[in-house]
């Protein structure tokens, strides 16, 4: 079996805590495990054969590959890039079609990266059963066992039952609470997961039948595949040109062959701060408390802190979220509107809807700490082994202080060895690299001076990452 991870969202419901360039699936949201460790667990878990392979976009392929090298290395099957957005039906065939090229009847089980399952016994049990169904060529989805009227999910309503699924009557939109309701009384309407499970050449049949301009479009940008580290590019142009939609529309719903598994483990897509108070213990007052934080007449509120103390008095049905920059404060009915204070954000041209203060790269992180006019201050952390490109400015003359480990500098045609409470200076327009030769984290505080200081004032020679 080959679990398929999709991790392409940009998860902007959990705005501030989720960011464009560091999004949910990449945080510790509920356990001290990100979303994406979570799921990959369970990807590895369900036999001791099994595999992993993610399907993610340029910006965060550095990130999937750090969790899948630690996680997964002997069990990995390999990264697909997404030069696009198409959605999860094209996403899903680039998978099937490297599948194919293998095992045209490998089981693919296609997991979005960023949800919870409480129990993952329950989950593997609902896989066994699927799998089954899925051998002889059933397009197989997951159906979650509605524990309230939600009015937040699609639904799938189940037709007639066989040993350990049922057939899929219809998925039906989002309900109102009424309807909502009357699912939940009937018994066979089930929260669909956006879970799937179906053997390679069965997917691809399907979808050449249902959505024939898709597929074409898939196979002309993997036959263009081109190999980058641990990553595999498909063409461009080709799958630019692909259709955009969903497994549902694509195929699911215009399949007959489509089957539901009933699952019940505690499953929850973590799609708003609503979401998340629910699927977390709460104290007596019915609050979830993540972080520094104190209360006084609190209740059904979550409230998380990153580093400040919040401290909150007499408010109901709040949450409450604290970022380095930035706090956001909502009624806990209205969370589903937080992406139109997102868009704000991105109208008035700033940038926290995209990137945290803590910035991640494949090297490490660097984190403003203060800025003004003609300079900026930042510490930069360097992961043991790690080096950064060999690179210049045009616009910025730096200033490095090492305030932990060791630091191998590359200046002009100088090399240098630095340690603790050592520091150096490179002008403007100097050829430069800064790599951590040891086993710690290298930290060091950085001063940047000059007329222009954005981060696309990189001119780079040599980079072990590919970057341009």
């Amino acid at each position: 079996m080959l679990a398929v991870i999709l991790s392409g969202g940009s998860g902007t419901r959990l705005w501030p805590l989720s960011r464009e360039a560091y999004p949910k699936q990449f945080l510790p949201v509920v356990s001290d495990d990100s979303l994406l460790a979570e799921t990959i667990d369970r990807g590895l878990a369900l036999d001791g054969s099994a595999r992993v392979m993610a399907i993610t976009n340029e910006d965060h392929r550095f990130v999937v590959a750090a969790q899948l090298h630690v996680q997964a290395p002997d069990r990995s099957a390999g990264i697909i890039l997404e030069p696009v957005g198409r959605n999860t039906a094209p996403a899903i065939a680039l998978a099937a079609l490297a599948a194919a090229e293998e095992n045209p009847e490998e089981l693919l089980l296609v997991m979005p990266s960023d949800h919870v399952l409480k129990d993952l016994t329950a989950f593997r049990e609902a896989v066994v059963k699927g799998a089954e169904a899925a051998r002889a060529g059933k397009l197989v989805t997951f159906g979650v066992v509605p524990s309230a009227p939600h009015t937040g999910y699609g639904y799938i309503k189940a037709g007639a039952r066989h040993s350990g699924y049922q057939d899929v009557a219809a998925f039906v939109e989002k309900p109102d609470e009424a309807t909502a309701e009357r699912y939940l009384a009937d018994g066979d309407y089930f929260w669909n997961s956006g879970m799937f499970l179906f053997r390679a050449d069965r997917y691809l049949q399907e979808l050449e039948a249902h959505n024939p301009a898709m597929l074409k479009a898939c196979r002309e940008a993997w036959e263009q595949k081109t190999a980058d580290l641990d990553f595999t590019r498909v063409g461009k142009a080709a799958f630019e040109s692909c259709p955009d939609d969903s497994i549902d529309y694509a195929v699911m719903e215009k399949t007959r062959d489509a089957v539901v598994v009933p699952l019940d483990a505690g499953w929850s897509d973590v799609g708003s701060w609503s979401a998340l108070w629910e699927i977390q213990p709460q104290d007596e007052n019915g609050n979830v408390c993540r972080g520094d934080v104190i209360t006084e007449d609190v209740s059904g509120s979550y409230i998380h802190s990153e580093g400040r103390l919040i401290a909150a008095l007499g408010v109901s049905d709040h949450v409450i979220v604290e970022t380095d920059d930035v706090v956001l404060v909502a009624d806990r009915s209205r969370v589903q509107d937080v992406k139109k204070l997102v868009a704000q954000v991105k109208a008035q041209g700033r940038l926290e809807h995209r990137f945290h203060k803590k910035v991640h790269r494949p090297w490490g992180t660097y984190e403003g700490i203060a800025m003004g006019e003609r300079f900026q201050v930042k510490r930069i952390t360097v992961n043991p082994g790690a080096s950064l490109s060999l690179q210049k400015h045009h616009h910025r003359a730096e200033h490095w202080v090492v305030v932990k480990g060791t630091a191998t500098v590359n200046r002009g045609e100088e090399t240098l060895l630095l340690t603790e409470d050592q520091s150096t200076y490179i002008p403007l327009g100097v050829t430069h690299r800064l790599t951590n030769p040891g086993v710690i984290p290298l930290e060091l505080i950085e001063v940047q001076t000059g007329s222009y200081l954005g981060e696309d004032d990189i001119v780079r020679f040599e980079d072990t990452y590919n970057r341009v």
